[in-house]
């Protein structure tokens, strides 16, 4: 029989956002009436319809509603935007370029860096006419997770590793602590513990589930001129259908991106902030759902699933296409060559964290069992990432491999904790080399209309000029 501790508890921990427990249900089941009583009840003032943009950063919309009508207006049919300036170079002619910004009900959450009390409201792109807006990175994702699921009756989720660097100048640290030795530290002797840790909380009360953070190894001490020094962290997201996964991931640089102002920190997404110090990835791991539980990687004979075997082999033979929506700076490539634990070869392991794929273990309980989600995790994607495009992208690929009949001999044959020598080809060094792998692969990402033409010839330009990447 449960205690009154017990009870209590189980109410905290299942509640997680400020909005659930204001409406008193689970976010999937919002309506619009919900939200304008937990909007008078919260003492809100204003709505920010907040989107992401055809650049992959965030967008708001601003509103301050003045009755129930326009309340109601806002969030049931959202409001009209320029689609030429918000996503340009994509087909999208100026002349005709009204779009719609249509709430998301079930992404809502309270702006927690909002001065005059706000609701926010991720949002879908939509045409004149009422279709999703095909440029849109919404859309693309969307479509790509609804994709893969017709073709193997499964839902494929993802989880990214964020990691970033905090910098502060004239930093005098507790001790002289080694470059490179940051793994874990806590504070004092890492000044950002305090900010990573609001940063969870502030994530989970907007509904962003998070798995853990920690600081990671990337201290690099302020050794030069700058007087700056940096030292990396990690935000492990918990494992989420793609649209979701990709949505959490730009809302929690956006969390981070405040709290830094907020501490007057220094804050970079960047894969290198220091040339020959460890860079800052952006690892996505997948797991494959059915009926809400997580399926194992292997089945109970230790072979790969099939879904298992595609992914895998999808990413092995397509992984430097996805470099154009992966990693979209020239320091993506520092980072991938300067040989800090960071893949170089098109490889998969179990073991060898310079895999281009590698398969994580899990904590098993005292039978063997796996108490959380088994991965796979791609270890190619960096903080320049435009993470919407690139799960999509994931999926267009591992639904083709579905089909490859030398699937399984691939994946046999490019194992990291087998000898390769000699199989095994390296990723690309530049962004024409990545462009020529991505003209390879465009008609895999185009199938079922999933990434338009016109968006592909604009990644394909921007590749082939790295001046203006």
């Amino acid at each position: 029989m449960a205690t009154d501790f017990d009870s209590q508890s189980q109410v905290r921990f299942t509640s997680s956002s400020i909005l659930e427990r204001t409406v008193g249900k689970p976010a999937r089941e919002w309506t619009v009436s919900d939200l304008e009583r937990a909007f008078v009840a919260l003492d809100l003032r204003q709505i920010g319809l907040m989107h992401v943009g055809g650049d992959g950063t965030l967008k708001t919309l601003d509103f301050a509603p003045h009755d129930h009508e326009h309340f109601e207006t806002i969030l049931r049919h959202g409001e009209r935007a320029d689609g030429s300036s918000l996503f340009p170079g994509t087909g999208i002619v100026a002349g005709a370029s009204d779009i719609v910004l249509k709430p998301r009900l079930d992404t809502a959450f309270v702006d927690p860096f909002s001065s005059e009390g706000a609701l926010a409201v991720m949002c879908g792109h939509f045409t004149r006419t009422g279709e999703p807006l095909p440029q849109s990175g919404n859309t693309i994702v969307h479509a790509a997770a609804a994709r893969i699921s017709a073709a193997c009756g499964l839902e494929l989720c993802a989880l990214g590793e964020v990691e970033y660097f905090l910098g502060q100048n004239n930093y005098a640290p507790i001790e002289d602590t080694a470059e490179e030795r940051g793994y874990h530290a806590t504070a004092p002797f890492v000044f950002g513990h305090d900010m990573r840790r609001r940063a969870l909380s502030l994530l989970s009360e907007m509904g962003v589930h998070v798995k853990y953070a920690h600081s990671e190894v990337g201290l690099a001490a302020a050794r030069d001129e700058s007087g700056m020094s940096w030292e990396q962290h990690e935000v492990e997201l918990a494992l989420e259908p793609l649209t979701r996964a990709a949505d959490n991931v730009m809302l929690t640089h956006w969390v981070l991106r405040n709290l830094a102002r907020e501490h007057n920190l220094h804050l970079s997404f960047d894969p290198v902030v220091k040339r020959g110090h460890a860079g800052s990835g952006m690892h996505f791991h997948f797991g494959l759902r059915k009926k809400g539980s997580f399926l194992s990687v292997r089945t109970d004979k230790g072979e790969f699933r099939p879904e298992s075997a595609a992914l895998i082999a999808g990413l092995l033979r397509h992984g430097a296409a996805l470099m154009a929506f992966g990693n979209r700076k020239p320091s993506s490539f520092v980072r991938l060559y300067q040989g800090k634990e960071s893949p170089t070869s098109i490889t998969w392991g179990s073991f060898n964290r310079k895999a281009l794929v590698r398969l994580p273990i899990t904590t098993r309980d005292d039978k063997g069992r796996s108490v959380s989600p088994e991965t796979i995790e791609f270890r190619l994607p960096d903080g320049s990432a435009y993470p919407h495009l690139l799960l999509a992208g994931v999926a267009q690929v591992m639904g083709e491999a579905l089909n490859w009949p030398d699937r399984d001999n691939l994946v046999a044959d490019l194992s990291a904790d087998k000898a390769v020598a000699g199989k095994a080809a390296t990723l690309p060094i530049s962004p024409a080399e990545v462009a020529l792998a991505l003209d390879h692969a465009r008609g895999i990402l185009e199938a079922g209309g999933v990434f338009p033409e016109a968006m592909v010839e604009a990644d394909l330009r921007r590749l082939r000029i790295p001046e203006i990447s």
